[in-house]
C-alpha cells in the first residue's frame, strides 16, 4: 500500500505583502501529478491546510479543488486534518459533500466518523478518533488514529482528561486505547496528527519562523515516545522542514510545507514523502523533491554595482537584502535596487564604522560649524551612519531658506 504524506500547505499565506496563489496553484498541481505518478492508494494531509481561520475565496477554491482531484471521484481516499491556523468548524462544514467524493476531512480531535463507501474505498469501522479503511486492491485494512489540533486545555477536554493530568501522557493513554483495541497485525497500522512533538533527550525542534507557536514552555511537552508499538508510521504536521524523529524501522516524520514560507526556510528543499506499507513489517518511505515555488534568499552586499548585477541575474527570486555603507543609503540608490527587483521582500541597511569609535564618548565641540555638528548629531541617531550628501544638501537649504 502506498500513502503519500504531505501537510502545511498554507493555503493563501503571504510573504510580508507578496502574494503566494499563483505558486501555491502550481505545487498543488505538482502534488497531484506525483500522487498519480506513483500510483498512490491514500493520501494524508497532516493539518494547516490554510493559513488562516478565515481564509480567502481564491485559497478555499484551490484546497477544494486540489483534495477532489487527489480523490479521483473517490477512488483514493484522501483524510485531511485541521491544524493550528485552520478553523475545526470550517474544515468539519463541507464533510457531507467531501465524503460522497471520498474525501474524509476530520477538523476535530476525537470526531467520528460516519462509516460510508466511496468508489473504490470504505470506511469500515470508525471510533472517536479511529477510522478503519478497505482500499479496493488490498486484501488488508489500513487504520488511522488520527489528532487534529486543538489548544492544551480543549485537547484535554475532547480525550476526557482532567486539566491537571499531563497532555503528553492524556494522549500516550487515548492513543494506546485506540491501538490495542483495533491495531493487530493484519493490517496497516498509521498515526496523523498536528502536532508540536519531540523525542525524549534530543535538542527541541525549533518551530516555523512567524508560525503561531503550538509549544508554550516545556510542561506539555509531546514525546514521540508516547506513539503505540503497534503504529508503524507517524505523519506529522506543523514543523516546515522535513525530519523524521522517529527511527528508520518506525518513523514518526514532519513531511515539510510544501513552499518556503519565511526566510528562516531560505534554501531549504520541500518534500511530500511517500510511504510503502504492508501489514505486520516496517514500512519504507521515499521523499519527492518538490520543484515549484520561487527561492527565498537572503543576500548581502557592500557594492551598489554588485548588488544590481546580482538582482539583475536573479529575478525569480524574493530576496532578504542587507546592504553595508559607511552613509545612509541613498534615495537614488534604493530606487534603482526597487526598479531592478520586484521581488525584494525586505531591504535592510547596516552601517560599517569602526568598532572602536563607537565605544568612545565624544565630546560635543560648539565650537564646529553648525553642518559637522548636524552630521555628528545624525551619526548618534543612526548607529554611527554619516548622513549622505542629499541628506546634507536639504539641511542646507533648509538652512539658507
Amino acid at each position: 500500500m502506498k500513502i503519500l504524506h504531505t501537510a502545511d500547505w498554507h493555503l493563501g499565506k503571504r510573504l510580508d505583502s507578496f502574494s503566494r496563489m499563483d505558486e501555491q496553484h502550481l505545487v498543488m498541481e505538482e502534488i497531484i501529478q506525483i500522487a498519480d505518478q506513483q500510483e498512490v492508494d491514500l493520501v494524508l494531509i497532516a493539518g494547516d491546510l490554510f493559513d488562516s481561520f478565515n481564509p480567502g475565496v481564491e485559497a478555499i477554491e484551490l484546497f477544494y479543488k486540489t483534495i477532489k482531484r487527489l480523490a479521483k471521484n473517490g477512488m483514493r481516499p484522501v483524510v485531511a486534518i485541521a491544524g493550528n491556523h485552520d478553523s475545526p468548524h470550517l474544515i468539519d462544514a463541507p464533510d457531507p459533500l467531501a465524503r460522497a467524493s471520498g474525501i474524509i476531512l476530520i477538523g476535530h480531535p476525537n470526531s467520528l466518523i460516519t462509516p460510508f463507501t466511496a468508489e473504490g474505498f470504505a470506511v469500515l469501522h470508525s471510533d472517536k478518533g479511529f477510522i478503519e479503511l478497505r482500499i479496493d486492491g488490498h486484501n488488508y485494512p489500513i487504520r488511522i488514529l488520527h489528532t487534529a489540533y486543538a489548544n492544551e486545555i480543549r485537547l484535554k477536554q475532547y480525550l476526557g482528561e482532567e486539566k491537571e493530568v499531563q497532555l503528553n501522557r492524556a494522549l500516550a493513554e487515548n492513543w494506546l486505547k485506540l491501538a490495542e483495541a483495533y491495531c493487530d497485525d493484519k493490517g496497516v497500522n498509521i498515526l496523523t496528527a498536528h502536532l508540536y512533538m519531540n523525542k525524549i533527550g534530543t535538542p527541541l525542534i525549533e518551530e516555523p519562523d512567524g508560525e503561531k507557536p503550538i509549544k508554550i514552555g516545556n510542561a506539555d511537552l509531546i514525546y514521540s515516545e508516547s506513539i503505540p508499538d503497534q503504529i508503524q508510521y507517524t505523519a506529522l504536521g506543523h514543523i516546515h522542514g522535513f525530519k523524521n524523529i522517529g527511527s528508520a524501522q518506525k518513523p514518526v516524520v514532519y513531511a515539510s510545507s510544501p513552499l518556503c514560507y519565511s526566510f528562516a526556510e531560505a534554501g531549504q528543499t520541500k518534500y511530500v514523502n511517500i510511504v510503502n506499507a504492508v501489514p505486520g513489517k516496517d514500512v519504507t518511505y521515499e521523499q519527492i523533491a518538490l520543484r515549484q515555488g520561487k527561492p527565498l534568499v537572503r543576500k548581502s552586499f557592500a557594492d551598489i554595482g554588485q548588488c544590481i548585477t546580482w538582482l539583475s541575474e536573479n529575478p525569480e527570486t524574493f530576496v532578504e537584502l542587507t546592504l553595508k555603507s559607511q552613509t545612509f543609503l541613498k534615495a537614488e540608490d534604493r530606487k534603482l535596487i526597487y526598479q531592478t527587483h520586484s521581488g525584494i521582500v525586505y531591504l535592510i541597511p547596516v552601517v560599517q564604522h569602526d568598532q572602536q569609535n563607537t565605544l568612545e564618548t565624544k565630546e560635543i565641540n560648539l565650537t564646529q560649524d553648525i553642518a559637522t555638528l548636524f552630521g555628528d548629531y545624525f551619526k548618534s541617531k543612526n548607529a554611527n551612519q554619516a548622513p549622505n550628501e542629499d541628506i546634507l544638501n536639504l539641511f542646507r537649504e533648509i538652512l539658507n531658506s
